[in-house]
């Protein structure tokens, strides 16, 4: 039988955006739809991460894979026909090469390409009006949306890297996903820090343009989860504004918002070599294909301070940063200095 109301939400949601209170962890069903999970080890001073997105081609969906890991030097891209994405909940597949859902990830891109990790202990995004992107999530057929659903817990499992077989015991992890509806942004950036001092902070941000239609505006969000459990989101352009000065080795944030009568600054800074860089690619989905599109680095410095008025609240340290700056442009440009050809994916030069 017609209904019109579920017929107009589900539009509403196909065009990326979600009503307040909505649950954005199931597909949206737009061009793109990133799922992304990073597990860092400051006792071992490892970093893994691990990425599907799922695209809508002409030939029907496919997937873009990914893992990379630091200070390994490993890296594993694929594209593979078929793809799916619950629209109820966070569940993505590419056949048996990548299995996700919010409890495991299971991965299978050749012997030298394995992981089996399941995530316990989560601590999640809080029930709130909106994600990461704040009310740009009520706002559809925007290029991109954000949302980091994964603030911590712990990553128990297995990695096989190039002959190497990680025993992954009480580890730290990461998960957000990202859609919209042109796959990425022209230009943007993007960090995410754990193996504080103190295990349960977590750093998250990511920013670039934002624009559908006449509206554009550039928008960083940037969330920390202090070592008490709150959780700060600033963003927002008008109420809680994120200064950002970005480069391919430094990035430096500054945020500031007004939270029950009292001033809140959150100040990020962050470096890491480019020699040090991966080259990871993102689709082009109309084109049902990869090309280099972001200069990645996982095991980069970050340094948080958080005020309250005049008072340092918290601030912490991370060796294990994940920092990228991404764009075709710039990730092409990176490219022709590694002397590697146009469109390809390149781990560090080092490696």
């Amino acid at each position: 039988m017609p209904n019109p109301l579920r017929d107009l939400l589900t539009a509403y949601r196909r065009g990326g955006a979600d009503l307040p209170f909505g649950d954005p962890l199931g597909t949206h069903g737009g061009a793109m739809e990133g799922y992304f999970w990073r597990i860092s080890d400051p006792v071992s001073g490892r970093a893994l991460v691990a990425l599907i997105g799922i695209n809508q081609g002409p030939k029907g969906a496919w997937a873009t894979l990914g893992v990379a890991d630091h200070p390994g030097g490993h890296l594993s891209i694929r594209a593979h026909e078929g793809a799916f994405a619950d629209p109820h909940r966070l569940s993505v597949a590419a056949g048996d090469a990548f299995v996700a859902d919010d409890a495991r990830l299971t991965v299978d891109l050749g012997p030298d390409c394995r992981i089996d990790v399941r995530v316990s202990e989560p601590i999640r995004w809080p029930m709130r009006p909106y994600g990461g992107s704040s009310y740009f999530h009520s706002v559809p057929a925007l290029n991109q949306y954000w949302h980091p659903w994964l603030l911590g817990g712990r990553a128990d499992g297995t990695a096989t890297l190039d002959g190497r077989t990680w025993q992954i015991v009480g580890a730290q992890v990461y998960g957000e996903k990202n859609w919209g509806r042109e796959g990425f942004p022209d230009a943007w950036w993007w960090g995410q820090a754990q193996g504080f001092d103190e295990p349960a902070a977590c750093v998250a941000f990511a920013g670039g343009e934002v624009h559908s239609g006449p509206l554009r505006t550039e928008v960083t969000g940037l969330v920390v989860r202090l070592p008490d459990g709150t959780i700060l989101r600033q963003g927002n352009p008008v109420t809680s504004p994120v200064r950002a000065r970005v480069g391919d080795e430094t990035w430096s944030l500054r945020g500031h918002a007004r939270r029950l009568g009292e001033d809140w600054t959150i100040d990020v800074e962050a470096q890491a070599p480019l020699s040090a860089a991966h080259v990871l690619p993102v689709p082009l989905p109309a084109e049902q294909r990869n090309t280099a599109g972001a200069i990645e680095h996982l095991g980069g410095t970050l340094a948080v301070v958080v005020r309250r008025g005049s008072r340092v609240v918290w601030s912490g340290r991370s060796n294990l940063a994940g920092l990228e700056h991404g764009g075709l442009d710039r990730a092409e440009a990176e490219l022709r200095r590694r002397g590697a050809p146009m469109g390809a994916v390149s781990a560090p030069p080092s490696v």
